[in-house]
């Protein structure tokens, strides 16, 4: 009998085989874990790898939130292109989202004790004194309300006039108020321009009129 039997059915003679298949015998597919081990980490890895989904999307939806809510950067200025100005914006002063009267479409603030409004007026056919004097009274009865309300300056300033008031209260919740009126007058455009700081300090009172007078 030979040693190494020949394959038959019309397949290669064992001789004819490689020496790895004589020696070894013929490759065969490495077995794997059990099949219900195979299942076992297989559900394993779909569930981390829903986890680890899951985490992405909250960390992309977490991101969009901050990048919605988070203004972004400004170069130090506020161009209201109705008014048709551009408001500076100094250290510790930023834009804000809804001006506090109706008709103005910016607002600037400087936290809470002070901000500057534009808007832009149609219809004035007054010289820009008597504009300015009329808008100065409107908005200083508005916004002002105090048991005694003093005119402190009145003047012409490039492009137009201003107009502002020193408000003062008996009781001891409202502390004073400064307010100025700015009517700026641009070829056929005329700018309105209210800034207001309370309390009136030195600080908030300079930093008003700094903005105002800035105003381009």
């Amino acid at each position: 009998m030979d040693e190494h039997p020949r394959r038959t059915g019309g397949q290669d003679t064992w001789e004819s085989l490689p020496p790895s298949a004589r020696f070894y015998g013929a490759p065969t597919v490495p077995k794997g874990p059990p099949r219900g081990v195979s299942r076992s980490l297989a559900k394993r890895a779909g569930v981390l790898l829903a986890l680890l989904l899951a985490a992405l999307l909250a960390v992309g939806v977490v991101a969009l939130a901050a990048d919605l809510v988070t203004p972004e950067p400004r170069d130090g200025r506020l161009v209201d292109g109705l008014a048709g100005v551009t408001i500076p914006l100094p250290v510790g002063w930023s834009e804000g989202t809804v001006p506090p009267v109706t008709g103005f479409t910016s607002v600037v603030r400087r936290g809470e004790s002070a901000l500057v409004m534009a808007r832009r007026v149609t219809g004035v056919t007054a010289p820009p004194k008597k504009a300015a004097a009329d808008a100065a009274d409107l908005y200083s009865r508005l916004l002002l309300k105090g048991d005694r309300v003093a005119l402190v300056d009145d003047r012409a300033v490039p492009g137009g006039h201003t107009r502002a008031f020193r408000a003062e209260y008996r009781d001891v919740v409202n502390r004073p108020a400064h307010l100025r009126v700015t009517l700026l007058t641009r070829s056929e455009r005329h700018i309105l321009l209210v800034g207001l700081a309370q309390p009136a300090d030195n600080a908030s009172t300079s930093a008003v009129d700094a903005v105002l007078a800035s105003v381009r």
